[in-house]
């Protein structure tokens, strides 16, 4: 996935920051993007969530920085923000392929797998060669099918099976 910053963003509207000002690291919003964007390739997923959070405040139309802010927030297990970030850029921009992507997984990370399907076959539909997308969809499918009973009822003994109320086994 590229960090590059999206048509429309503005990476040069926001003014430099002196450090310490306001609580606000060094630099500007464009200078807090590429350290976040560095901190999350580095493995430092909530580190980079407090540097792009800044930047998404401070240019909250960034599509790019929201991106970011997702993948980090997921990263990070913050599962709800991650949702809210990844649907702001689809929102924005409904043919972005990773921001159906990324409001999918995290929907399935919430247990809201109706959800996920929705906008996972969105992002297989714009993608189809995606293995990641493919994996993730199948993922949801059979997670669903099992909700269902699509595979009969669970067996004694298997996770998450309950004996009928009046102590006999159906099997």
């Amino acid at each position: 996935m590229s960090y590059g910053m999206h048509d429309g963003d503005s990476a040069d509207g926001a003014e430099a920051v002196p450090a310490g000002a306001a609580g606000a690291p060094g630099g500007g919003v464009y200078d807090w993007f590429r350290r976040g964007v560095r901190l999350l390739e580095e493995r430092h997923p909530a580190a980079a969530v407090q540097l792009l959070a800044r930047a998404a405040e401070a240019e909250p139309g960034s599509r790019s920085i929201r991106e970011a802010l997702g993948r980090a927030q997921y990263d990070a297990g913050q599962y709800a923000a991650a949702l809210e970030s990844f649907r702001a850029v689809a929102l924005a921009d409904p043919s972005d392929d990773y921001a159906q992507f990324g409001w999918g997984v995290a929907a399935a990370r919430l247990g809201d797998f109706e959800a996920s399907a929705e906008h996972l076959a969105l992002a297989v539909a714009m993608q189809p060669g995606n293995k990641h997308y493919r994996a993730a969809l199948r993922q949801t499918r059979a997670t669903l099918a099992a909700r269902a009973g699509a595979f009969g009822p669970l067996q004694p003994g298997a996770p998450g099976y309950l004996a009928p109320p009046d102590g006999t086994d159906e099997t």
